[in-house]
């Protein structure tokens, strides 16, 4: 898929932080990070026509689109708005979304938008997730589909569902690096000031999901680790360097990233492995020493179970040798 024309779908009431992520992502010139501009259409089933948002005091968003613009889109996004019975969804925009579908464009949730594509009969026999106040009620309303009530976002063919507000940012981050490669996602996110990357995978809602540099905190620990990927990292050396018993570190690091020490490590050295294959022209050998895999066997294992690419068809996508010099510096 290429990613040139995005069309976010708005149905009233409109939920203003979701709404605000697809526009933060997709919507805002950033020619001057060297980001090509989308074609971001805003399309309501009447263009012109002002729709109340979801606020207690709520104010208005106008689309400029009418559904028709969503003809040809290579990503279209579905706001979401309150849940309620499929048959109330408007007809003609669970049309346009089948229609979008049928030509191959890749769709994208945001939090209780995965509704209005369940009523589509999009998600019939596929993984999927919503905020987590509303998976129960989806996967009752949708048993056709499986639910996943932890993950941030689910992939699952040209479809993309996130969880609740935050979680579309991961979601909508993971759609521009799978398509224009992680150095454009990372920019976006750092003009945006957030994480590049949350794995899909991790849990909706943790206790602590942006550590903050307490003394009890582990930020110190994982920014010593991922300093350090090439080195053979376990939960007896990690917990023993953070003066804790396993047990405790164990539960201490799902409560502050959402995930295990191990798929934590395994998600840094991918990371790590795909910015070298973007900037550098190193051998996927000396990658996978440099990452900390045991060999360029391994890394290609995970590496496409991460991206579905292997590493040389990710490097012949996204690769940039001009940068190398930089890259292999940050990992010396």
């Amino acid at each position: 898929m290429a990613l040139h024309q995005v069309s976010v779908i708005v149905i009233e009431p409109v939920a203003v932080f979701e709404f605000g992520v697809a526009v933060e992502v997709f919507g805002i010139d950033r020619t001057d990070d060297g980001i090509e501009p989308f074609d971001f259409r805003v399309c309501g089933i009447e263009p012109g026509r002002p729709l109340a948002t979801k606020n207690r005091d709520p104010f208005t968003i106008t689309p400029q689109h009418g559904l028709d613009a969503v003809a040809g889109s290579d990503l279209v996004i579905v706001s979401p708005t309150i849940p309620r019975p499929e048959q109330t969804y408007p007809a003609a925009v669970l049309e346009t979304l089948r229609a979008a579908h049928d030509e191959g464009a890749t769709l994208l949730s945001l939090c209780s938008g995965s509704f209005v594509l369940g009523a589509a009969g999009l998600l019939d026999g596929r993984r999927c997730t919503t905020h987590w106040m509303y998976a129960d009620e989806m996967q009752r309303r949708f048993p056709a589909a499986s639910v996943d009530p932890r993950a941030l976002f689910v992939e699952d063919g040209l479809i993309v569902t996130s969880a609740g507000t935050a979680a579309g940012i991961d979601a909508s981050l993971h759609l521009v690096r799978r398509e224009l490669g992680a150095a454009v996602a990372t920019r976006i996110a750092r003009r945006m000031v957030v994480p590049p990357q949350r794995d899909g995978g991790q849990l909706q809602f943790v206790e602590n999901p942006i550590p903050a540099c307490t003394a009890d905190s582990l930020a110190p620990l994982l920014a010593w680790a991922t300093e350090r990927l090439e080195d053979d990292h376990s939960i007896a050396s990690l917990s023993a360097r953070a003066t804790m018993s396993e047990r405790t570190f164990a539960r201490r690091f799902l409560a502050e990233t959402g995930t295990t020490p191990h798929k934590w490590l395994t998600q840094q050295r991918v990371l790590a492995a795909r910015d070298l294959l973007e900037a550098s022209d190193l051998p996927v050998e000396q990658i996978a020493t440099r990452v900390g895999f045991n060999s360029a066997v391994v890394l290609r294992d995970h590496f496409r179970r991460a991206t579905g690419l292997s590493p040389q068809a990710y490097r012949r996508r996204f690769g940039n040798a001009a940068d190398a010099g930089a890259a292999v510096a940050s990992l010396a």
